[in-house]
């Protein structure tokens, strides 16, 4: 039964060409890509014999202007031919993708908003539809305490939309009449779920409603075939037949052609009187693309449509929630537990929803369920703010909502929102990064064993207190980020999607292939229309229902290998073409680039890929992957390596540069961070616990110990800062020098929380009040001075022996003494413009937790003409050990 609902036009399956969607909270959208179709508008066309087209230079065609396979090679002057060859082939496998997708979604849109009409949602007709995808079940119930976990009462009923070719399912939940109520009089009847409580509901009755639309809009004479319907065959049989036609098939003769039977009727009726009803003839030529063609008079159509239709009337028919509360009770009520019941070739089971946005798992070995989330309109929550804009330098904070407070718990949403909020916009940083948000079996995996992809956290709270986060951090200028893992998700079936259906082949690839090789976790099936259908549509509901601004995909190395990326790497690009690369996923990852940023231009997205898979950054028009910005994991691993391994004497002053440039035809590509959760969570320490040990204040001052801690920690973040790219990172907690890792709890630590929260008491006094401060200095330098979004730094000055490091960014000077035990009282750097440099941060003030060794009249330098360093000018500075300063040039000196 085809819906009638006004604000809504939808056809049932989402993989039919002819599925329609218009939202009614937003202007339709629509992402196409060009293919050469010629469609026939008019009736009466005739199909025309295609002609040749010209030919054209290779790899250039209408749909292709601009687009070049290998663009980002030639462009950086790589050449590789096998490499070059498998783009081509790859830019060729993504044409064929997207022809197969046209074939069944109108656009790519449509594709990318499969939560839409997948999963559990209300319709305007009092009922509630559900829709899941199992191809391998052959029968479908829903079960819930709505229903006495009943398998046979609300089922997907063949030959009733209830089950398509492509495996999806379809069953309707109708809301229930209260005792006493009769059905609506209108089949068609609507009740306002959306607007306000009881926004809709008029008060006049049906007939009246009626009478006013006819009379308002039908002139006299109009609505007469409206109200004889079977007026105008009678009459059209009559004009073919005459009065006394044939009643049977044998009776009738041969029936002239169409224009000779028109002819005849014009004549027949070239002297009737005039009339007020529309003039029009219909005629139906023969022809073998032509059905019938409309010829009207130019005056009446001007008059029909000067005319506005009687919407307005139809939509008074509505009703409002309160008239519906009187009337029935809900299919199923918010609140209620639910799942899936499907009977299968290997028996019956039991799942979570796919598409289910609120799930609660299984706890203490009793089943996991999802929670149908339909808070009345008037407790549901409504957004305050808008998102900010992005801006051109990412100063991003990354949080673990569990455990982002103090007390040995899982923290909520709203501990986070009326705490840690407030705190990070003191910080100075304008994003936000959470990971651990979307909905996972075990406390203890940290989240990124994910098993239901469109659910956040119930650990955390409920869908509305996540729209509250992500609208307070919005209100705060705050950027909300998303860790999204896409790159492989739970074993777990009975939450997860694992065996979904009873087959092996659902979500995931089959045998070994469909297993992660090391952690034990399932491997999409990124070459299948339907898994790309539930992957891009769940990045497109993050966006659309919580207002995410971006999103980092974790581990694209998991997803982009069949070795998973436990692979040795040399750098050869025939490494990244070989028989272990994963097209699929590659394509898949480039939908995703391409849909997201064409459906909202202003999102973020940023790539975790320990492999620096070429083109990570570069358009996907020109060969790349479309990101818009890469993370360098080697740096935090040089760190690591140096602050455990390596004596501070021979810390490589040449290898730090390296390895924080990266590659730098993509360094305004780095996201760079000093530290995640990864080096803590994975068993490791934080560079705090490393640094700091058991070290503390005592009576009599800093120990020498803690004041190298100090030392490094603050030099470690600035360099990290300030020398790559346009976005930065850090981890919850690791601005103050968090003193403990971070390890949740399991059964090897008894389930303790004792180092799953963060130690907020610290910022009260003494030496993490001072790295807090300083850490708010340098994201306040950012703001104030633009470091992040200038281009990349010159820098000038390696040298092995001193440990020194000098660079020039924008008008900013940055100068590292690195040197454990030597201070130097003049020592030369070069710089290009000669004037006044004065210091606008210096690591060794006493407010950071310094010694103050650098007195106020050393803040203000002037250049010496001498050249330096190949540059023009030079600047003798005070060097301390293990200090660095930032010099601006405050006045330019003419010569």
């Amino acid at each position: 039964m085809a819906s009638l609902s006004l604000p809504t036009k939808i056809f049932l399956y989402p993989n039919s060409p002819s599925i329609q969607f218009q939202s009614q909270h937003r202007p339709p959208q629509r992402l196409t890509f060009p293919r050469n179709i010629k469609i026939i508008c008019s009736a009466t066309e005739q199909p025309q014999q295609q002609q040749q087209p010209k030919k054209k230079k290779k790899n250039e065609t209408e749909s292709e202007k601009g687009v070049d396979p290998v663009g980002f090679l030639t462009k950086h002057g790589i050449s590789h031919k096998a490499f070059a060859i498998f783009l081509r082939e790859r830019h060729k496998a993504l044409k064929d993708l997207k022809d197969e997708i046209f074939n069944r979604h109108i656009n790519l849109r449509d594709m990318a908003s499969g939560f839409e009409i997948l999963g559990m949602h209300r319709h305007f007709e009092h009922r509630v539809d559900y829709m899941e995808w199992a191809p391998g079940a052959r029968y479908c119930a829903l079960i819930g305490d709505f229903n006495g976990w009943s398998p046979t009462e609300n089922a997907a009923r063949e030959g009733f939309f209830g089950h398509d070719d492509f495996g999806y399912w379809f069953i309707i939940l109708e809301d229930k009449l209260r005792e006493g109520e009769k059905p609506d009089e209108l089949y068609f009847q609507q009740y306002n779920y959306v607007d306000d409580y009881d926004k809709g509901d008029s008060g006049v009755s049906i007939d009246e409603i009626f009478k006013k639309s006819n009379d308002d809009y039908w002139e006299p004479g109009e609505d007469r075939f409206v109200n004889n319907r079977f007026e105008v065959p009678a009459k059209l049989y009559e004009q073919l037949f005459g009065p006394n036609g044939p009643q049977t098939l044998e009776e009738l003769e041969e029936i002239p052609d169409p224009e000779t039977r028109y002819k005849a009727w014009k004549e027949q009726h070239k002297n009737d009187p005039p009339s007020n009803l529309p003039p029009y003839d219909v005629i139906d030529q023969g022809k073998e693309y032509d059905i019938f063609n409309v010829v009207s008079s130019p005056e009446w159509v001007k008059k029909v449509f000067a005319k506005k239709p009687p919407l307005e009337y139809w939509l008074e028919t509505r009703k409002g929630r309160k008239a519906w509360l009187k009337k029935y009770t809900p299919g199923i009520p918010h609140g209620s537990k639910y799942r899936v019941y499907f009977n299968t070739p290997s028996g019956p089971l039991e799942r979570v929803p796919a598409w289910a946005t609120y799930v609660q798992p299984d706890i203490d070995g009793k089943q996991g369920f999802a929670v149908h989330w339909e808070p009345p309109p008037e407790s549901a929550y409504k957004w305050k703010n808008t998102p900010p804009k992005v801006p051109k330098s990412l100063r991003i904070y990354e949080c673990h909502v569990g455990i982002s407070g103090s007390e040995p718990k899982v923290s909520s949403f709203n501990d986070f929102t009326e705490k840690v909020l407030p705190h990070v916009k003191e910080a100075g940083y304008n994003a936000i990064q959470l990971f651990g948000v979307v909905e996972h079996k075990d406390y203890f995996t940290v989240g990124y064993r994910v098993t239901n992809f469109y659910a956040v956290s119930s650990r955390y709270g409920t869908p509305d207190d996540f729209k509250r986060l992500v609208d307070e951090a919005h209100g705060l200028g705050l950027l909300v980020f998303l860790d999204i893992v896409h790159s492989y998700s739970a074993a777990d079936e009975m939450v997860g999607l694992s065996l979904f259906d009873g087959s092996n082949d659902c979500y995931f690839h089959t045998g070994k292939r469909g297993h992660h090789k090391y952690w034990g976790t399932r491997m999409f099936k990124y070459g299948d229309p339907d898994v790309l259908h539930f992957l891009l549509s769940n990045l497109n509901w993050w966006v659309v229902e919580y207002q995410i601004d971006g999103f980092q995909f974790h581990s694209l190395s998991s997803m982009m290998y069949t070795h998973n990326g436990f692979a040795s790497f040399t750098g050869d690009l025939e490494e990244y073409c070989n028989q272990y690369v994963d097209r699929d996923a590659l394509l898949y990852l480039i939908l995703a680039n391409e849909i997201l940023h064409v459906l909202h231009p202003n999102i973020v997205t940023i790539a975790e890929d320990a492999t620096f898979y070429p083109g990570l950054c570069e358009p996907t028009s020109q060969g790349g992957l479309g990101f818009d910005y890469y993370v360098n994991l080697s740096v935090s691993e040089m760190w690591s390596s140096f602050l455990e391994n390596v004596p501070d004497h021979e810390w490589s002053m040449s290898k730090i540069v390296s390895t924080l440039m990266g590659n730098k035809q993509h360094a305004d590509k780095m996201l760079m961070y000093a530290e995640n959760h990864n080096q803590s969570i994975s068993g490791g320490k934080s560079f705090a616990e490393i640094l700091f040990g058991e070290s503390r204040e005592d009576s009599q001052g800093l120990k020498q110990s803690l004041l190298r801690g100090c030392s490094l920690h603050k030099m470690i973040k600035l360099i990290t800062f300030t020398i790559g790219g346009r976005a930065y990172m850090n981890f919850m907690g690791n601005e103050f020098g968090h003193p403990e890792r971070v390890e949740f709890p399991m059964a090897s630590n008894k389930l303790s929380f004792q180092l799953a929260k963060r130690r907020w008491d610290l910022l009260e006094k003494g030496m993490h009040r001072d790295l807090f401060s300083f850490d708010k200095d340098l994201m306040k330098l950012d703001e104030n001075e633009r470091i992040l979004s200038r281009g990349l730094p010159n820098i000038h000055h390696v040298n092995d022996t001193t440990m020194v490091i000098s660079y020039l960014r924008g008008p900013l000077l940055f100068i590292f003494n690195f040197h454990p035990t030597d201070s130097y009282e003049q020592y030369n750097v070069g710089v290009e413009e000669a004037g006044e440099y004065q210091v606008v941060l210096n690591t060794d003030e006493t407010k950071f937790g310094g010694q103050g060794l650098i007195k106020d009249n050393q803040y203000l330098r002037r250049t010496i003409s001498r050249r330096v360093d190949g540059l023009r000018n030079c600047l003798e500075v005070c060097l301390p050990s293990r200090t660095a300063q930032v010099y601006k040039l405050s006045r330019i000196l003419r010569i």
